[in-house]
Parts: structure tokens; C-alpha cells; sequence
């Protein structure tokens, strides 16, 4: 199944994507969230397509697209997951996996702004996979992990690199920033996708390619992921990690490029849709 969230910021309805039409299961009842993953949602939502098959009214062209996910209880992320991307950046591959945390009011659509934060010079992209935990998960054996696993979809893991390495501290100041999370199209099932570990994932900026990668070459596997960060802390159902970004950074340019109002991000990744963002300036409301 690919699931979809769909209408006004705050206000988004339910949905899914059948042979590429959006179809509207407001009438489900549930919201795609912590509560919906945890009573085995996917399998009733099954159910409920099944049967109401030919019944769904469709989502009208032009809707905006929320996260597939509403807000979940945390989002997580794996830095310097690929080996290319650690050498630009000048960081040496870790030894274990770099774990941090992006705030749940950084979530957004796929296609939503993004906002360059007040005195921000130094905004950058990161095309990422992203794994949405189906169930509650704590000291999961790297064996087990996959079946923790409710769906996949792709993440652009925005980044002010200023507050992210120059002021101090952890990363997170960096990565929490409003709208530096734009989740979607949608969330696939598993059963949507191919092999996780040979996955094309690109960004474009302007139209040039930056990033054009691979999951092939993450350092760190999704299982091991999910195995690694649930000897830390619970992962609960809804709970996004997002795996990491290939090179083709702009902090890995030399001189670094760097983001700037009007410039327009467009990413993919294989099985998992495209998604496109605007960079709009910081302002008060």
C-alpha cells in the first residue's frame, strides 16, 4: 500500500495511492499516527479497501500532500551513513552509527516551503530514506528488525550547517529547524519496494544534480539501524529514522554552496515518489 495525507496544514484527511490515483479513506475513520500503526492499522486499512473496493472517492489534482505520517513521537537520524558522504564533509566513517535528533515541529509535506531560518547563511539539502517504525520496538535483534518496519518514504534532511558545527553542542540545533523535514509523497509497505539496499536517491537544486547515490553503499544497514538505536531508547510506532545522506552536499563543496531564497530542491528515490520544495526567507508572521 502507499499511504497518503492529504488537505490543509493541521487539517490533513487520510488516503491512498491505487495504480497512481489518490483515492480518499477519510471514511476509515483513523488518522495515520502512533495509535493507528500500533493496533495493526496497516491490515485493517487492508481490510477496509478491500472492501470498499471501487467505492473511495478520489483526491481532487492540486491537493496538497501533508506527511504520510502525522507527527510522530520522534524523529531520528543517522549521520555519516555513507562513506562518500563522510569524505566530503572531512569526518572519518564512524565506528558506530552518529545518532541525532530532528524535531517533530520540523515535519512538513513534500512539496511545502522551506523557510531559511532567521540569520541563516548556510542552509543545505540531504536526500535520505526514511523507515517508519510499524511497532514498538526496544533491544530489537538485528535478525528481527525488519519485521519493526511499517513502511519506507523519502525525507530531504535540511540542514543549517552554522548552528549545526560552528555553535556549539550537538547537531541538533542545525536540524530542528522549522520545515527541515519534508516527508513523502508517501509511505510504501514493504511489500512496495525492492531490495532497500539498492535504492537510487538524487536531488536536484535549480536543476543540477547534487546528490546521485545509492542505498548500496550505506555504511550501516537498515537492520543494524533499528537494532543499534533501540539499545538506546524505545522506538515507538510511527517513530521516523531517516538513513542518512549520500555526497553532494553543499557543505561538501569547495567553496560550499549554499541555499538561498527562490532556489527550488526537487529529490527522489526509487519506489518512494519525488518531492519539491521552495526556499522562501525567514519571516515574521
Amino acid at each position: 500500500m502507499k499511504l497518503i495525507r492529504w488537505g490543509n496544514p493541521g487539517k490533513e484527511k487520510t488516503g491512498v495511492i491505487i495504480n497512481d490515483t489518490k483515492y480518499d479513506t477519510s471514511a476509515f475513520g483513523e488518522d495515520y499516527n502512533e495509535s493507528f500503526f500500533e493496533t495493526d492499522g496497516l491490515a485493517r486499512l487492508k481490510k477496509f479497501l478491500a472492501d470498499n473496493d471501487g467505492k473511495l472517492p478520489k483526491v481532487a489534482d492540486g491537493e496538497r500532500l501533508g506527511s504520510p505520517v502525522a507527527r510522530p513521537s520522534k524523529i531520528l537520524c543517522i549521520g555519516l551513513n555513507y562513506a562518500d558522504h563522510a569524505k566530503e564533509t572531512g569526518a572519518t566513517p564512524p565506528a558506530e552509527p552518529v545518532l541525532f535528533m530532528k524535531s517533530t515541529t520540523a515535519l512538513v509535506g513534500p512539496n511545502d516551503d522551506v523557510v531559511i531560518p532567521k540569520d541563516s547563511v548556510k542552509t543545505d539539502w540531504e536526500v535520505e530514506l526514511a523507515v517508519i517504525i510499524g511497532k514498538k520496538a526496544s533491544y530489537v535483534a538485528e535478525a528481527d528488525a525488519l519485521d519493526y518496519i511499517a513502511g519506507y518514504a523519502l525525507h530531504n534532511d535540511v540542514s543549517e550547517r552554522e548552528f549545526q558545527i560552528e555553535r556549539g553542542g550537538t547537531w541538533d540545533k542545525g536540524k530542528g529547524c522549522d520545515t527541515f523535514a519534508p516527508v513523502g509523497p508517501f509511505m510504501a509497505t514493504p511489500d512496495e519496494l525492492g531490495d532497500i539496499n539498492n535504492l537510487r536517491l538524487w536531488l536536484k537544486v535549480n536543476g543540477k544534480t547534487m546528490q546521485d547515490g545509492n542505498t548500496s553503499n550505506f555504511i550501516f544497514s537498515v537492520p543494524f539501524v533499528i537494532a543499534y538505536v533501540s539499545k538506546f531508547m524505545t522506538l515507538l510506532p510511527g517513530d521516523i529514522i531517516s538513513t542518512g545522506t549520500p555526497a553532494g552536499v553543499g557543505l561538501g563543496f569547495n567553496p560550499p554552496v549554499y541555499l538561498k531564497e527562490g532556489d527550488i530542491m526537487e529529490l527522489g528515490i526509487d519506489g518512494l515518489g519525488e518531492s519539491k520544495q521552495v526556499l522562501k526567507a525567514y519571516a515574521k508572521d
